[in-house]
């Protein structure tokens, strides 16, 4: 979605379509970096009063999406980074289970991806994330500052490093 200040939409307007539109896979992407779900919660929460701080610096030249993804990782990788913060949680190890267990295997398989996805470095699970919620590659690449062709090098790598975890959880 292209950005275009209509004169009839104010900052309020415009920030509410971009939530709408945007917060789903924003919190996916934040789920990325947290098996808490609350602490996913707040990381969306950040990134969009980023946005909203600057939405009035935003020129429209680019795709929102693009920024708005760079924004939910930095707020991400900021907190991971922190000192007091140094060790990520491992992904999902308690993945909340729906109440019916209409697809008991498809959710274990969902669990053992997040595990695995777990990992993976933070670039990594976050490149692999993006992956899962079908953001073009070509949107992936100018949010994390690469080359489409390197980005997909590294998708590769990552399925390979996802393959053998699978494979080592299996034979245990």
């Amino acid at each position: 979605m292209y950005l275009k200040k209509k004169k009839s939409l104010g900052k309020k307007e415009n920030f509410a379509e971009i939530y709408q539109q945007f917060a789903p896979q924003v919190l996916r992407i934040c789920m990325g970096y947290t098996s808490n779900t609350e602490q996913a919660k707040d990381f969306m929460q950040e990134t969009f009063i980023k946005v909203w701080q600057h939405l009035d610096h935003f020129r429209g030249g680019s795709k929102i999406s693009t920024g708005l993804y760079r924004i939910a990782v930095n707020t991400c990788l900021h907190y991971w980074r922190s000192p007091k913060n140094k060790t990520p949680e491992s992904l999902q190890e308690s993945f909340d289970t729906p109440d019916h267990e209409e697809y008991p295997e498809k959710e274990k398989n969902i669990r053992q991806l997040y595990q695995a996805i777990g990992q993976l470095k933070e670039t990594d699970r976050l490149i692999i994330s993006m992956v899962l919620e079908e953001i073009p590659y070509p949107e992936i690449a100018e949010t994390l500052n690469m080359s489409e062709g390197n980005l997909r090098v590294k998708i590769h790598r990552i399925k390979q490093d996802l393959t053998k975890i699978f494979f080592y959880h299996e034979s245990l």
